[in-house]
């Protein structure tokens, strides 16, 4: 399934998000200066364990690497489990 997600960045909304078959999983954010808090991650239940939550944290930072802009990742799943995965993306995180 995780082939065909397309994630998309709501910047009104402050979210990057993936429309799930009526649901919707994203990644909320909130920005201060050049910096963005990534703070909460949701996938519905339904949807867990298919890499749909990595997809839409590495589109943040895909974004964040873009835009020359560091990361707080304030999310529990992002500085666990997702860092670990992805250390390539451990130099936007602010110190």
């Amino acid at each position: 399934m995780t082939g065909d997600i397309m994630v998309k960045h709501d910047e009104a909304a402050h979210r990057f998000v993936v429309q799930l078959e009526g649901h919707a999983a994203f990644l909320a954010y909130r920005t201060s200066g050049t910096e963005l808090d990534f703070y909460h991650t949701v996938v519905p239940e339904a949807f867990r364990g298919r890499g749909i939550a990595e997809r839409v944290v590495g589109a943040g930072f895909e974004y964040a690497k873009a835009n020359r802009l560091t990361v707080k990742p304030t999310c529990p799943y992002i500085s666990g489990a997702y860092l670990k995965r992805h250390p390539e993306d451990a130099p936007l995180v602010r110190g």
